[in-house]
């Protein structure tokens, strides 16, 4: 089992019953998936482009992302329906609390000039979304091996049902808010 999943389990989950006063143990907020998507607009001129990026979410996700295709086709861009135009990975149950262990303690503090994720990225149902300029702050990335830097986006959905308590469950996890 996974060390921020163990953590949930004997201390955090505790906690937060304290805090917001549950009066069942199945209503205490829970991490139920995580999905990162890359965007790789180039890649519907030059299909070797979604190759490395493929290539490097699987390294940082452990696990082979789907293609996303274009539902729309935009001649500005010279994109055609069903071309692809990035790919994505949702990860749930010890694939999810194992990435966002290393997303906390590994990946954001290798950011540069990192001043905290932002408190306002809540959707209003308990999802927080942000984003990454680089994929080279993962560990597991060979900045060597890399074709081209990279952004991601990052959803993480819990199960709790207002912003508060999503971010009560983020910060118990160490997601370090700026303010």
């Amino acid at each position: 089992m996974a060390r921020l999943r163990d953590d949930y389990e004997n201390r955090i989950k505790l906690s937060l019953i304290e805090e917001f006063k549950y009066g069942s143990v199945m209503q205490v907020p829970k991490l139920e998936k995580i999905v990162i998507n890359m965007g790789v607009g180039e890649a519907s001129q030059d299909r070797k482009k979604i190759e490395g990026a493929i290539a490097d979410m699987t390294l940082i996700a452990g696990q082979k992302p789907v293609t996303t295709r274009a539902k729309n086709a935009i001649a500005t861009y010279k994109l055609r329906e069903g071309m692809v135009v990035g790919c994505k990975v949702t990860l749930r149950r010890d694939r999810a609390y194992e990435f966002l262990d290393r997303l906390v303690t590994i990946a954001l503090p290798r950011v540069r000039d990192f001043r905290g994720v932002s408190s306002k990225s809540f959707d209003g149902n308990g999802n927080y979304a942000m984003g990454l300029k680089e994929q080279i702050v993962f560990p597991e990335v060979d900045y060597d091996k890399v074709d081209q830097i990279r952004g991601m986006d990052i959803i993480i959905c819990t199960t709790a049902k207002t912003d508060p308590e999503a971010k009560a469950l983020l910060t118990h996890f160490n997601m370090p808010f700026a303010n």
